[in-house]
């Protein structure tokens, strides 16, 4: 379907499958999904012209592409078992035949006047997207989710229309008409806009994970069409409107839980939710009415007379002898064979392979890169895994944050961490020391933690003379605390240590020290 405009495939009567235990007079939300993600190809869906983001206007636009007389479509293998890979990811039944069919519409971004989609048969159906998302009262635990794919479909992008109001005119760029699209169709299945977000990041790294879309949502390359209504369990669902094209997951979030809120409220003040499409403004926070939803017979569709009926072979055995070894053949067997670990078995791995809570799996897992950057480390250092978590989802990932980095501009590679972390250790420095070692390497990406330690000398200080000094002063200094240690409250002791810590900035053994506080307060 072609961003922008209503879809044909959207669920006329819809099933929430969310069992909730909800008040029976209460409103609650359904949401359904429709996501365009755009194919990860050199070339276009029925044509050769390259695929490219930033390339000048309408410099990437076949004959074909222009709706010239006389062009064919030709389809493009990649497209198809891209689609294939990504239905078979997401456990659908693969059609072993599918149909292309025209759908009409006049756009000036759509100079044939149609649009290629799959109206009658998809090339996939059936399949079931498992998400996680973080709930509890701490916001710490996994809760985990399914929502179903009722099909995924192949078609063709539209151009696009750039706005000149200071002109009042209209420039047009084809350079993205004719780009491969998967259209996936998700289910009512979810009740709020975190939901929805939690399930469509978790598509972004199943895409990004297969290669078959970059998932890339700033540059349009995986768009978001939210179908949302409100009802009271147990009876008929009310009427949907459909918010269109939003471009992130944040923004999805608070389209949906806005457009919940807003139809409660209509129907509260005795107001008749309309069946229409609706935008999402991101500075207001507000939806916005578009038009009037229009019917499935606005389209007129018809099979596209110059594409043949799209077959998908089960393995090489069953291709026909004549067409073995043909361009445009898809056979399921090598694809599945050819599938990745997916992100739901990387986190289990995780779990299972270093004992790692699910919420650190979900952290890894979830920011790109960070897994493979947590396995180099945990290769090159004698840390436990679990002791070394913290350092790479908070203090790493936190230094990332602030610094608004990606894991691949991180200017600590994991050999320089592991380093730091082995003196850590080995007892050479302390905890608060190695933090502020990090601090140092992070500025001067070129200085590795030993010449750090050694230039500030940083080093633990693990002599007993010196420590029972500094340990004497803290005592003296705090007769308070000292009488309620005394007393039996034993959490003053972790408040005596940090100011013998802060005294030594950090550099104090904390098993000493601890040894000579408990002597000297007994």
């Amino acid at each position: 379907v072609q961003p922008g405009k209503p879809s044909a495939t959207s669920p006329r009567h819809w099933k929430s499958s969310d069992t909730s235990p909800t008040s029976p007079t209460r409103l609650v939300g359904v949401v359904g999904l429709e996501i365009h993600a755009q194919i990860q190809s050199n070339t276009k869906l029925f044509s050769g012209s390259k695929v490219g983001f930033s390339a000048p206007p309408n410099s990437l636009v076949s004959f074909f592409d222009a709706s010239l007389p006389g062009t064919l479509p030709v389809l493009n293998r990649r497209c198809v078992e891209a689609a294939v890979m990504t239905a078979l990811a997401l456990n659908c039944t693969i059609n072993k035949k599918s149909f292309f069919d025209r759908k009409h519409y006049f756009y000036a971004d759509l100079p044939a006047g149609y649009q290629i989609t799959q109206q009658r048969r998809a090339v996939a159906v059936d399949g079931q997207l498992a998400y996680s998302l973080l709930g509890g009262r701490k916001r710490n635990q996994i809760q985990s989710r399914t929502v179903r794919i009722k099909q995924i479909q192949l078609e063709q992008d539209s151009g696009k229309s750039l706005h000149d109001d200071q002109r009042s005119q209209t420039l047009i760029d084809l350079n993205r008409a004719g780009v491969g699209l998967m259209e996936l169709v998700m289910e009512p299945d979810m009740s709020c806009g975190e939901q929805a977000a939690a399930a469509v990041r978790e598509l972004q790294l199943v895409l990004q994970a297969l290669g078959t879309c970059q998932g890339n949502m700033s540059e349009g390359q995986l768009r978001v069409d939210a179908n949302v209504s409100v009802h009271r369990p147990g009876e008929e669902l009310g009427v949907r409107t459909e918010v269109k094209n939003i471009n992130s997951a944040r923004f999805l979030s608070r389209a949906i839980d806005y457009e919940i809120q807003r139809q409660i409220e209509a129907l509260g003040r005795g107001e008749a939710v309309l069946n229409e499409t609706r935008t999402y403004d991101s500075k207001s926070g507000h939806t916005i009415p578009m038009r009037d939803k229009e019917g499935l017979q606005d389209y007129r569709f018809m099979p596209e007379p110059n594409l043949p009926p799209l077959v998908v072979y089960e393995d090489r055995g069953s291709v026909p002898a004549g067409l073995l070894g043909a361009e445009g053949v898809v056979v399921l067997e090598g694809l599945r064979e050819g599938l990745p670990e997916l992100p739901s078995v990387k986190r289990a791995r995780l779990v299972r392979s270093y004992g790692l809570l699910p919420e650190h799996s979900f952290t890894l897992v979830n920011e790109d890169g960070l897994m493979e950057y947590f396995e180099a480390v945990v290769k090159e250092t004698r840390k436990e895994p679990r002791k070394l978590i913290g350092w790479v989802t908070n203090e790493l990932l936190g230094h990332l944050k602030h610094h608004n980095l990606s894991v691949s501009k991180c200017p600590v590679s994991p050999s320089a961490l592991a380093e730091l972390l082995e003196l850590q250790e080995a007892g050479h420095i302390s905890s608060t020391v190695a933090k502020q070692v990090l601090g140092e390497m992070w500025r001067d990406p070129g200085r590795r933690a030993p010449e750090v330690v050694r230039e500030q000398d940083l080093g633990l200080v693990c002599d007993s003379s010196d420590l029972q000094r500094v340990c004497q002063r803290v005592l003296d200094s705090h007769p308070d605390l000292v009488r309620a240690l005394q007393e039996g409250n034993k959490k003053v002791l972790n408040r005596l240590m940090g100011l013998v810590q802060k005294e030594t900035k950090g550099r104090a053994d904390p098993v000493l020290v601890r040894s000579l506080l408990e002597e000297k307060t007994s």
